[in-house]
């Protein structure tokens, strides 16, 4: 009698830790598919799995920058619940595909929910990589209040055309002809 309360009481026990740490720490962890990012150059904070979505504060933001230099770049700041984001991805997507092999394509993702993200990233096929801003201090640093925004830096690290709203063709080519002249 006495050992089947002591197994009740340890079920019990398990259960309510097992309650307990899924109840503080959200669901488990499921693990991140694998897309590879197509990306110019290999630098140790450039993301090389496209759903990865590590998080990002400005000083790692700027490290990335910092290790970017050489390579022309196209910032594009977006979220899965932003409409005009959903509209100017396919350009992006396509753009970032013409200019393989010439300019690195690098997006940050803010306050959104990494499940939500990767659905989105998965939706339009986007193989550039991303980096995760919970918080929006990414977007402020660059100067941006709303979104989307695009910012093109040259290969000397300069920022030379800043776009803070939906890109359309015309001006996602005149940023990338700014940036790839040399």
């Amino acid at each position: 009698m006495r050992s089947m309360r002591l197994l009740r009481l340890t079920a019990a026990a398990v259960v309510l830790s097992t309650v307990a740490v899924a109840c503080t720490h959200g669901s488990p962890d499921r693990p991140v598919p694998t897309v590879t990012a197509t990306n110019v150059v290999t630098r140790p904070l450039l993301p090389t799995n496209v759903m990865e979505l590590p998080s990002f504060d400005p000083a790692s933001f700027q490290q990335l920058m910092d290790q970017l230099k050489g390579t022309p770049v196209v910032v594009n700041v977006w979220a899965s619940w932003c409409k005009p984001c959903e509209d100017e991805t396919p350009l992006l997507v396509k753009a970032a595909k013409s200019a393989a092999g010439k300019v690195q394509f690098l997006g940050v993702d803010i306050q959104d929910a990494r499940s939500s993200a990767q659905t989105f990233l998965r939706k339009y096929g986007v193989t550039y990589p991303s980096v995760y801003d919970a918080t929006g201090a990414v977007k402020r640093q660059l100067g941006f209040v709303g979104q989307p925004d695009t910012v093109f830096y040259d290969a000397s690290g300069r920022p030379v055309e800043k776009v803070p709203q939906q890109l359309d063709q015309a001006t996602l080519q005149a940023g990338l002809a700014k940036i790839t002249a040399s």
